[in-house]
């Protein structure tokens, strides 16, 4: 664990930016790069959770601009929530968030979140951007996981926020002790709980990330049954479901295409994308639509199965699901 620099004169960070990676520090570099080019680094922590901390080779240069980092050692990954978990658990900063290694915020990013979690918030989420935007497939996983994140939209309080995305006060997610393992597999159901717990989500515009999507069509399909059947199972269990509950949603699951087709539909209308977007992008979201409610209805009635398993490569290794093309165009610091 290492301590913040001796210059810093600041007794905790404001924030705590958690980054994951399955082996190396170079997985997480460029997330590192664009949370250094924020204007308060000097007070943000960074947690680094890494299996082993033989052979992650961090930066030390890059990392000594930020008021300090540690390592966190978690152990074989074959699910995020509890990686997660144990990061929260380790971090210093009043306000926790994780950073994908696919997520590039924009300067203003940090700021944005630590000003609004100065109001009575649990959870602040920022604006989520295509970094990837040549691929009809990275639209359609865009519009699939972000729907009502995809700009414009006014910043006031929410229903839900961004999945890996959203900052938290670290306090309330504590408060979960264990369960917090399983809530923070699927954000949109630790949310559903901190609302009805009486807590309250704001959305911040002014923070925003450059999001890389899965732009394979096979692995587009594979990453939304994976993240709908977890998502699913969770919700049923951690939701306290019972079989008739559960058993009237796999009744009402064939609507569910046409019912998120719909939102997705408005949303890129809203965006001014629909004339350049809809036609490509149709084909994938149908077929995605169709993945995602599936896995969904899987979720409800078997559980999460291998789920958690199958989906870590595709969230802590994004760069192996896009198209060449998109991996040369991700955007640099």
């Amino acid at each position: 664990m290492n301590e913040p620099g001796e210059m810093s004169e600041i007794s905790r960070p404001d924030l705590s930016a958690i980054v994951i990676t399955p082996r190396s520090f170079e997985t997480v570099r460029k997330t590192v790069e664009h949370l250094h080019a924020q204007d308060i680094r000097d007070r943000i922590e960074i947690v680094i959770g890494v299996p082993s901390e033989q052979g992650l080779e961090p930066d030390r240069e890059l990392l000594g601009g930020f008021w300090g980092w540690q390592i966190v050692e978690v152990g074989e990954i074959d699910s995020l929530g509890p990686v997660m978990a144990t990061c929260v658990r380790a971090a210093r900063g009043p306000v926790v968030v994780y950073v994908e290694e696919h997520s590039y915020p924009e300067p203003g990013w940090a700021a944005a979140l630590v000003q609004a979690h100065a109001g009575p918030w649990a959870a602040v989420g920022p604006e989520v951007m295509n970094a990837n935007p040549e691929s009809a497939v990275s639209w359609t996983a865009m519009f699939l996981d972000f729907t009502d994140f995809v700009a414009p939209r006014n910043p006031g309080p929410a229903a839900s926020l961004a999945s890996h995305q959203t900052s938290y006060k670290r306090d309330l997610l504590l408060a979960y002790g264990p369960r917090l393992d399983r809530f923070l597999e699927n954000e949109t159901t630790l949310q559903v709980d901190l609302m009805r717990e009486g807590h309250r989500l704001y959305y911040e515009p002014a923070a925003r990330t450059n999001h890389v999507n899965v732009s394979r069509l096979r692995q587009f399909l594979g990453s939304q049954f994976f993240n709908c059947r977890e998502f699913g199972a969770n919700r049923a269990s951690l939701g306290g479901w019972g079989w008739r509950r559960r058993l009237l949603y796999v009744a009402g699951s064939p609507l569910i295409p046409a019912v998120r087709g719909g939102r997705i539909l408005r949303r890129i209308r809203r965006s001014g994308l629909e004339r350049s977007l809809l036609v490509r992008m149709l084909p994938s979201m149908l077929m995605g639509l169709a993945s995602a409610s599936a896995g969904e209805l899987v979720g409800y009635v078997w559980g999460k199965g291998d789920a958690s398993r199958r989906r870590v490569t595709f969230e802590l290794e994004r760069m192996r699901y896009v198209t060449e093309l998109d991996r040369r165009q991700a955007p640099e610091r």
